[in-house]
């Protein structure tokens, strides 16, 4: 088995931005023998479904995350006055099915809440869904490695100590190898800092294509996100060509003078990490039922009211016996309760009826 997984990869699904097909991503992993790879796309969860299901269907253990942009002060603020300036990155792991479903409620309030050039959410709402959650510190324009480059240590001590109480044993910093004199800065930053602070490291490469041949691709990517063309010299690039999904091999020599540490800790993530998807089966909204009532009963006897009124309408004009209704209606209740249906008519109706009450066609 591989020393190392990937712990921070974006996908299609980081819209023209990320340039790993997820078959590619299982097919690579089996080849490389990872046991486990994450998915952590930018600001969305899209391609968590599709991913979970491939990566199970080859053998692989799925990790499901997102790298979140974080606003520098509330979600509600609006005053950045580019992409860049609205949001810090930050990466954010489901440890188990209470970070799942905290995943969601940050995406859902991100588009909800804190759009504004980006899906953002703030330390207000990570301090009320931070449960289950492992928290990376992204790349170099995560909160606290901008600070680092920035030359304020001090601000970025404190941000790990807020990061850290927010995710108190499930903080790490994030430290890459991909050929950028900035980010040497800041590992070497965060690596003294892992230890006088007591916080892990753990290596990462931020996978955004397959190959180092993908590059070029990638490059054409970002200029159809951005409505730029390749021979613009002002047109944003990537300043590195080295965000593939590296082996494990190709890995360890990049992190050769670090410690072994920050290689094998991405397999710790990934064992600590105990979450099944659920798929399949039925998700319907909560119907308010009266006390002591069951969704059957409550819509037995909505069903069996409205043919009731539905028969009154008719009078003599039925189309055929009184009796006849009554059994197909009866016949159609026990077919609908057996395939567990009820709560979803029950909601159907709700809506029909909401929108006859205002007067809207149905």
């Amino acid at each position: 088995m591989a020393e190392f997984v990937h712990l921070h990869l974006h996908t299609e699904w980081s819209l023209l931005d990320g340039a790993l097909r997820v078959e590619d991503v299982a097919r690579k992993a089996l080849e490389y023998g990872m046991p486990a790879v994450a998915i952590t796309d930018h600001g969305n969860l899209f391609g968590v479904v599709h991913f979970y299901e491939k990566l199970k269907e080859a053998g692989l253990k799925p990790l499901i995350g997102c790298e979140f942009y974080v606003a520098p002060g509330s979600r509600f603020e609006k005053k950045a006055k580019s992409a860049h300036e609205a949001g810090y990155h930050l990466v954010l792991l489901a440890q188990n099915e209470t970070g799942y479903r905290n995943l969601l409620k940050l995406a859902t309030k991100a588009h909800f809440e804190g759009f504004y050039w980006k899906p953002r959410i703030d330390k207000e709402l990570l301090k009320d869904y931070s449960e289950g959650l492992i928290a990376l510190t992204a790349c170099l324009h995560g909160e606290i490695p901008a600070a680092i480059l920035k030359g304020q240590t001090d601000k970025a001590v404190k941000l790990i100590e807020t990061y850290r109480n927010l995710f108190p044993g499930r903080f790490y910093l994030e430290i890459q190898e991909n050929g950028l004199p900035e980010q040497r800065q800041v590992n070497q930053v965060l690596l003294e800092l892992s230890e006088t602070l007591g916080v892990p490291a753990v290596a990462t490469n931020d996978c955004h294509y397959l190959s180092a041949e993908d590059a070029a691709v990638h490059e054409i990517l970002l200029c159809i996100q951005t409505g730029k063309v390749l021979s613009d010299p002002k047109r944003f690039r990537f300043e590195t060509d080295q965000v593939y999904f590296a082996s494990p091999e190709e890995m360890a020599r990049r992190f050769r003078d670090y410690p072994p540490e920050v290689l094998s800790r991405t397999l710790e993530i990934a064992e600590a990490i105990q979450f099944e998807l659920p798929l399949g089966g039925y998700r319907f909204p909560v119907y308010p039922l009266p006390p002591g009532k069951t969704y059957e009963e409550v819509f037995e006897e909505e069903a069996r009211e409205g043919l009731r009124r539905r028969l009154e309408e008719l009078g003599e004009d039925r189309a055929a016996p009184e009796k006849e209704y009554w059994e197909r209606l009866e016949y159609e209740i026990e077919v609908i309760k057996k395939k567990g249906f009820a709560s979803y008519f029950l909601i159907v109706a709700d809506f029909i009826g909401w929108a006859r009450r205002q007067g809207i066609p149905v």
